[in-house]
């Protein structure tokens, strides 16, 4: 069974542009260094021709990446009500027990997360302590630094 993955809406049509962008302004883009490259002659010493080679497999390789996900995309329903429970599509705010300092969350699927914007993948083990508790309750969230403990203050769809 092929990986799922979790993604919203505007994630989804985001990775159908840039697979539109690949395949129709970036293709012709490497296939016209490819023909620029020979030109220049013997193709055993010919480095533009190696480079724009490289850049044909990355192209490709990006293609096939995005086509397996649009391929095995779950849609994130962030309308639904879980009764106030942390999933998917929420954004939390916590505090941290140790520091005192509260803290803001979104919590996404893995081919959104981005830690540096707080936006945390359900997969990650903070994502995954947190999914499926309320405001009110004290998470527990294993780390290389030892046990961490947050208070979920709010969560909202």
């Amino acid at each position: 069974m092929a990986k799922e993955f979790k993604i919203s809406t505007l994630r989804l049509k985001e990775l159908e542009q840039e697979l539109f962008y690949l395949k129709t302004t970036r293709e012709k883009e490497v296939a016209e260094q490819i023909k620029e490259a020979r030109s220049f002659g013997d193709l055993s010493e010919n480095s533009e021709y190696d480079e724009a080679k490289n850049e044909q497999a990355k192209l490709y390789g990006r293609i096939a990446e995005v086509e397996n996900i649009l391929a095995h995309a779950v849609i994130i329903d962030e309308n639904e009500d879980a009764e106030g429970k942390i999933g998917l599509g929420c954004t939390i705010k916590v505090l941290d027990m140790e520091t005192e300092e509260e803290e803001i969350y979104a919590i996404v699927g893995s081919q959104e997360a981005n830690p540096m914007e707080c936006r945390i993948s359900d997969d990650s083990p903070f994502g995954r302590a947190l999914l499926g508790h309320s405001v009110g309750e004290i998470v527990e969230v294993e780390a290389p630094i030892g046990t961490l403990r947050y208070k979920i203050l709010s969560v909202e769809r």
